[in-house]
């Protein structure tokens, strides 16, 4: 789960991010304040969580910005734990907090290997 980790600390400093772990899944929270469901993109594909999230703001009339340090846009590619199912992850996005929830693989992608026997392949 170190790569999840160390994603998340590589965000942007005005990005907030949370990671929570129980014994059967993962909660990603993510503030992207002034985002909306339409504004904002999850996508899963090859063992990573994309995020694409938007912010729609603009000036009142007669202004202009002196200074704008609220990000406009997150674009975050990260790593998801192994054991991560991103197949049957779900989100939500409520008051511009995304929260990502991706339940536990409950069986991996282990499987058992067949070992043969040696002297029974000899014999036959």
């Amino acid at each position: 789960m170190s790569a999840i980790r160390d994603a998340l600390r590589d965000l942007p400093e005005a990005v907030f991010a949370d990671l929570l772990e129980s014994d059967d899944e993962y909660i990603l929270v993510v503030d992207l304040p002034g985002a909306t469901a339409e504004t904002t993109d999850v996508k899963f594909e090859g063992g990573r969580l994309s995020i694409e999230g938007r912010r729609e703001k603009s000036t009142p009339n007669g202004f202009r910005y002196v200074r704008e340090d609220r990000s406009l846009f997150l674009d975050a590619d990260l790593p998801l734990p192994p054991d991560a199912d991103g197949d049957a992850a779900s989100a939500a996005l409520d008051r511009g907090v995304l929260e990502v929830t991706l339940p536990k693989r409950t069986t991996g992608d282990t499987r058992q290997i067949p070992i043969g026997d040696d002297a029974d392949e000899a014999g036959a």
